[in-house]
């Protein structure tokens, strides 16, 4: 292979909100004619993480895919951290990062760049930093959440104590609005942020799956230096486009069911691959569906790890709700290709936690949201679902957990989105302004192409 090949190594953290957009910019890079390493830390959390990169390995067979065994978990682990099992492997993670340096550098032809996980900064920037390796970071939220993210050290402080909190270039973000554990002193998910945020501008650029016209606002404000002195070029590369990899083989039945609905008559609620609501939370939603009178799809998840899924629906649900969910829509408790659903033209609107990966799945396919945040990131992204037109959002619905939301309530917000003429222009307008972006001569393939030549300059300086 030619001295000159441009090699990037890729590391996720943990979960398929992470997994999902590492891979699509494995099959981006690999497009551009990069060769590609990517970093797979072992044994994954979820059956679906697995399974995602055992079809990954089948369709690019050219990536060089190194498993990465991580040390026992230490005894550094805050007390009163996290018991989400995917921060704990992220913690896992960043203990055993020091094991990375000799792989790095073992690998032929020598890498010309790495891509770091958004949770990983603060132990992989100086090990990229030993090897002279230009590091780049792979954002997994909106360029809105970056704003935030970047900025935080500089607020944390002062956070529980405010309203709004406001950051140089961007429309000021309601405390409310700020995922509650960051206002808990010392959680892991907190001392995270607070060590990694302001290394943000040690990076040699900064990737993220959004576009101009959906965040200008941020996208704005970070590449004028507004939110933060110093911030790397922050390159919009989005919308991540849904590859065939991720189909998953079984999912023929929803799709036949799809297949015999009327266009547009759909809606499908899921709520991402880390949400599990309570038994209560997820009857209520079972009567709103009824009560909406519309056709559903609808993910069922009761456990935050799929490999401890084991009780069935009528369990989950009842055996009356069930019976009385089957007369209008279909009920499925296992993991689904959900790009592939939004995609079918029957799909009207989506029941939608708001992680970052669903939005820019529903923008890509132009298909109208009701947001529902439940922990994270996710009212920050409401707020561009809501500001753009995309999707309507019941702000007195809380964080996930706060209150059991009735299932009358739910039914009239899913009938509101499903009849609102508004939403369904702007989602499909946004369809097509994301599609363009992409298209050659679109600002996010010229973005792309930047980041390619940065990529190949990198070659020589390694």
């Amino acid at each position: 292979m030619s001295d000159d090949v441009v090699h990037v190594a890729l590391l996720p953290s943990a979960g398929m909100g992470h997994l999902t957009p590492f891979l699509r910019l494995a099959a981006m890079l690999l497009h551009h004619h990069c060769k590609v390493t990517l970093i797979t830390p072992h044994p994954t959390v979820s059956h679906a993480e697995s399974q995602l990169l055992s079809r990954f390995q089948s369709s690019f067979p050219q990536v060089n895919q190194i498993q990465f065994h991580l040390e026992p978990l230490s005894s550094s682990t805050p007390n009163n951290s996290s018991a989400d099992p995917f921060f704990l492997r992220v913690h896992a993670i960043r203990d055993s990062a020091h094991l990375l340096s000799p792989l790095l550098s073992s690998l032929s032809p020598p890498l010309s760049s790495f891509v770091s996980d958004v949770f990983l900064i603060s132990s992989l920037l100086p090990i990229t930093d030993a090897l002279s390796l230009p590091n780049y970071l792979l954002f997994t939220s909106s360029a809105a959440m970056f704003s935030f993210f970047s900025h935080f050290h500089t607020l944390s402080a002062s956070l529980p104590g405010l309203d709004v909190v406001d950051i140089p270039g961007i429309s000021p973000i309601p405390t409310s609005s700020i995922p509650p554990v960051l206002l808990q002193p010392d959680t892991l998910f907190r001392n995270f942020f607070m060590e990694d945020s302001p290394k943000v501008t040690k990076f040699h650029g900064v990737l993220v799956n959004t576009f101009v016209a959906l965040e200008p606002q941020s996208l704005e404000a970070l590449n004028a230096g507004k939110v933060v002195r110093g911030m790397p070029p922050v390159y919009a590369i989005g919308p991540f486009v849904p590859c065939e990899f991720e189909k998953v083989g079984q999912l023929g039945a929803p799709l036949k069911w799809l297949d015999d609905q009327p266009n547009g008559s759909v809606v499908y609620v899921g709520f991402g691959s880390r949400t599990a609501m309570g038994r209560d939370q997820i009857r209520e939603i079972g009567d709103g569906l009824v009560r909406s009178g519309c056709r559903f799809l609808w993910v069922v998840k009761d456990k935050i790890v799929d490999r401890e899924e084991e009780v069935g629906l009528d369990e989950v649900l009842g055996v009356e709700l069930v019976e009385r969910l089957r007369e209008k829509g279909l009920v499925m408790k296992e993991w689904v290709d959900q790009s592939e659903i939004l995609g079918h033209r029957a799909v009207g609107g989506f029941v939608s936690h708001c992680g970052w990966n669903s939005l820019m799945e529903a923008a890509w396919y132009g298909v109208p949201i009701l947001a529902w945040p439940q922990h994270g990131d996710q009212k920050i992204n409401a707020d561009v679902v809501e500001m753009n037109g995309l999707g309507i959002w019941n702000k007195n619905w809380g964080w996930g957990g706060e209150r059991v939301v009735k299932g009358e309530e739910i039914g009239e917000a899913i009938k509101e989105m499903m009849k609102n003429e508004y939403l369904k222009v702007k989602a499909a307008q946004l369809k097509e302004v994301g599609r363009k972006a992409m298209s050659v001569g679109g600002d996010c393939e010229v973005t792309l192409q930047k980041l390619m030549e940065e990529l190949k300059k990198n070659i020589n300086n390694v």
